[in-house]
């Protein structure tokens, strides 16, 4: 739902009925993860994709039928080996759709009109939905903010029913509504969309139910380090892969916006400087390109020490054995050198600053999504991964795509 939250929070605000098809768990090779949306609303209009293609039809005719009878309901689309031309994925993969209406009656709408306005301002938010359990808790909602306050409610204790009372002491909250806020706002701080189990006592593990939790997080950081020709190309790659890309340079003549027009921020200061004062979190990516030891030294003393997501230099194999060795001598430890991925890069055989982009791009995905860089023709490896290199299950958390 919140894929589409720009879109969506614009026909709330016209008064528009609609319903929501949101991809909520993936096996094999789906084409679409967790959160992927389609929306239709009471003129038939569509926007969106679940599948890219494979099972749309099906999709907006269960959109009309939850906007006329009001009901939620969670399908499965997999791959039919008596009919491969039969509804589903003919990729092979598995899909499980939840199909929500937003309707005036609709007894959630309140909570997810607070949802799509939240991410339509650029808030961060997160929404937990009820997929598995009891049946009248389907689809009930809840809707957390990053100061832990929350919107409407996943049913409370099985004892006290769908519903039951609320109050702002927390320790005072229905059991699975606590449950499911504490749940929903760990994901959100590191900005994950997928599953969790949560029991009839509020523990996280198997035997009560199963909610969706979807994330809207501003995009992730990336900054650049280096004002130079290969600095260009690589904010062009980082817009495109969705960061918020920062170009930082110490010089003032090379670090202008007339030479990064695409960049979102351009600083001029010493790097390690700025990366002490500014905000960073576990999915900011760093790139060093300045290849000059007076500014990568201390530059990656810092980053090597910050809980991020990737932290990359470029150098040529001799520049990296110096680098090491400087590294070393300012006390840094092989688990904190380990972390450094330096060349940066891919092996593609790149000249061009458009090609080498590509290759630090590319290692970027894998690092985040759990590749192995390798052809996928005739190498036998899963398509899609979570990021401990496992491929995608039905109940696996996934990241989402930033």
């Amino acid at each position: 739902m919140l894929d589409l939250a720009d879109e969506l929070h614009r026909w709330a605000e016209e008064g528009r009925d609609f319903a929501v098809a949101t991809v909520v768990s993936v096996g094999g090779s789906a084409p679409r993860g967790p959160g992927a949306a389609l929306a239709v609303d009471s003129h038939g209009t569509v926007i969106g994709s679940v599948s890219g293609g494979c099972v749309e039809g099906a999709v907006y005719d269960l959109c009309v039928e939850a906007l006329q009878d009001g009901r939620t309901v969670l399908e499965r689309f997999g791959y039919s080996d008596e009919d491969a031309f039969a509804v589903g994925l003919t990729c092979g993969g598995v899909i499980e759709v939840l199909v929500t209406p937003v309707r005036a009656d609709a007894p959630d709408g309140d909570v997810f009109t607070a949802a799509l306005s939240a991410a339509a301002r650029g808030e961060a938010a997160a929404v937990a939905r009820v997929i598995r359990g009891p049946g009248e808790l389907l689809g009930r909602a809840l809707l957390v903010h990053t100061d832990g306050s929350y919107d409407g409610g996943v049913g409370g204790s099985y004892e006290g029913g769908p519903g039951g009372p609320r109050t702002a002491d927390r320790d005072e909250l229905p059991v699975l509504d606590r449950a499911a806020v504490a749940e929903a706002r760990a994901m959100l701080d590191t900005g994950r969309t997928g599953t969790v189990e949560i029991s009839e006592g509020g523990s996280s593990c198997p035997g009560g139910v199963t909610l969706f939790v979807e994330t809207r997080v501003p995009p992730p950081r990336m900054i650049v380090f280096g004002a130079v020709d290969f600095a260009a190309a690589l904010v062009r790659a980082g817009k495109f892969l969705g960061y918020h890309v920062t170009v930082c340079d110490a010089r003032p003549v090379f670090a202008t916006r007339l030479r990064f027009p695409e960049a979102d921020d351009i600083v001029v200061d010493w790097p390690h400087r700025y990366l002490r004062s500014t905000g960073t979190d576990g999915r900011t990516v760093l790139c060093v390109l300045t290849h000059d030891a007076k500014f990568d030294i201390p530059l990656l003393e810092t980053a090597l020490r910050l809980p991020v997501a990737f932290v990359g230099a470029m150098g040529s194999r001799r520049t990296h054995e110096d680098r090491d060795r400087r590294l070393r001598e300012v006390g840094l430890t092989d688990g904190e050198l380990a972390r450094l991925r330096s060349p940066i890069g891919l092996d593609l055989g790149a000249r061009t600053p458009e090609e080498t982009a590509l290759s630090i791009a590319a290692e970027i995905v894998a690092a985040r999504r759990g590749g192995t860089g390798v052809p996928l023709t005739g190498s036998g490896t899963p398509i899609h991964h979570d990021v401990d290199g496992t491929e995608t299950g039905p109940a696996a958390r996934t990241e989402a795509a930033a």
